[in-house]
């Protein structure tokens, strides 16, 4: 794994050095093909001219010296040339390799090389011109290697650093699920530990006066195993109600605010237990809870009013979670339903997450952020199935 690790940071810095070479050698290397073509292209022009020049002359050795000059010209630019007689023996060779004239067998090697890579000109009754590239055409492969190299060295940049993204996100998501996972234990087992607390220091009470709080807690944890239990697997398809569910989340969270210093008012605007969808009632129900302890989280400290409305808009049930807290600023909107991103200090980064992957992926609904002014506004909407 400490190997995994250190590739995974010196990769990019390997890959990048790759890519910078091969883009340098790639840019000098096409720099002086271009410098070549220009020089082809000028030597070329010179000598059309004096060929054209000599062909138009009446005096006959004006026309052999052109000719003259093109056959040098043609030595000049390393093109390979060979020159057969109707009978295919060879009369004439020009730039071939190093002993290849003085051999048969090789020069007819050769010879048939070139055939592949141009196609020869025959001229009936006279013989054939076997040509092949100019070594300017070996150095524009070489160019396409480099430019090759290039590409490889930054996909696998790419897949490096994607990968180095995911195994991030992955450990962040780790992270933020054992925080998350102690944050919803938490709360009831420290209500729990408070009442043993109170029964040792009390311990004339009756029963029966603590054990609707008692049972409050032990419902609160059976929810939250329930949750966690349903994380990984589909979603149940069910009647939920919306109304009767934010009821739920909202009745927890109400003797649970402050009240004293700073305090916070959680209203709830429901008719009933509708709107009535499909889907599981634990998830959808976890779902309304993260937006509103994301708006009481927003309000510590300072107070302020929250306000949690269901309705029915067309065929969709909405949940509506309003809170008047400092709001979330431009920067942070962009990621701020990424696993292990919080939208504040000290925060576990999965609730708005969570929200989002139950409502979107599970229910095939949609979670919406509206900025306030100020505050910060959360829509939830889930379809609502057609009557049966």
């Amino acid at each position: 794994m400490d190997r995994g690790r250190g590739w995974r940071r010196a990769g990019p810095a390997a890959l990048i050095g790759a890519a910078l070479l091969f883009g340098a050698l790639s840019v000098v290397d096409a720099w002086l093909v271009a410098r070549h073509f220009r020089d082809d292209a000028r030597a070329t022009s010179r000598l059309f001219g004096r060929v054209f020049a000599g062909l138009s002359d009446p005096e006959p050795d004006a026309a052999t010296g052109a000719l003259l000059d093109l056959a040098a010209e043609v030595r000049g630019m390393q093109l390979p040339i060979a020159v057969t007689d109707a009978s295919g023996r060879v009369t004439q060779v020009a730039n071939a390799p190093a002993g290849v004239p003085g051999d048969s067998a090789a020069l007819a090697a050769w010879v048939r090389t070139l055939d592949l890579i141009n196609a020869p000109i025959v001229q009936p009754g006279i013989g054939t011109v076997h040509y092949g590239s100019v070594p300017v055409a070996r150095r524009l492969e070489a160019l396409a290697l480099l430019q090759a190299g290039v590409l490889i060295c930054l996909g696998g940049l790419i897949w490096l650093v994607n990968t180095t993204q995911v195994s991030a996100a992955r450990d962040r998501l780790w992270v933020a699920m054992a925080r998350e996972s102690a944050h919803q234990l938490g709360t009831p087992l420290m209500s729990l530990t408070g009442w043993i607390d109170y029964l040792r220091e009390n311990p004339a009470t009756a029963g029966g006066e603590l054990v609707e709080h008692l049972a409050a807690d032990t419902e609160r944890l059976q929810r939250v195993a329930k949750r966690f239990e349903r994380i990984g697997r589909p979603a149940r398809r069910e009647p939920v109600g919306l109304g009767a569910a934010a009821e739920r989340v909202v009745g927890y969270f109400r003797p649970r605010l402050p009240t004293l210093a700073s305090p916070v008012q959680l209203v709830l605007h429901a008719i009933g237990p509708g709107p009535v969808i499909e889907g599981d009632p634990v998830l959808v129900e976890w779902a309304v809870e993260a937006l509103v302890k994301n708006a009481v989280d927003a309000l510590s400290g300072r107070g302020g009013r929250i306000d949690v409305r269901v309705e029915s808009v067309g065929r969709t049930g909405r949940v509506v979670v309003d809170d008047d807290g400092p709001g979330v600023s431009a920067q942070i909107r962009s990621h701020m339903f990424e696993p292990g991103r919080s939208t504040k200090a000290g925060g576990w980064g999965l609730g708005l997450a969570l929200a989002r992957r139950i409502v979107e992926q599970q229910h095939a609904g949609r979670v919406t952020y509206h900025p306030g002014t100020p505050g910060s506004r959360f829509i939830l909407d889930f379809p609502v199935p057609p009557p049966s």
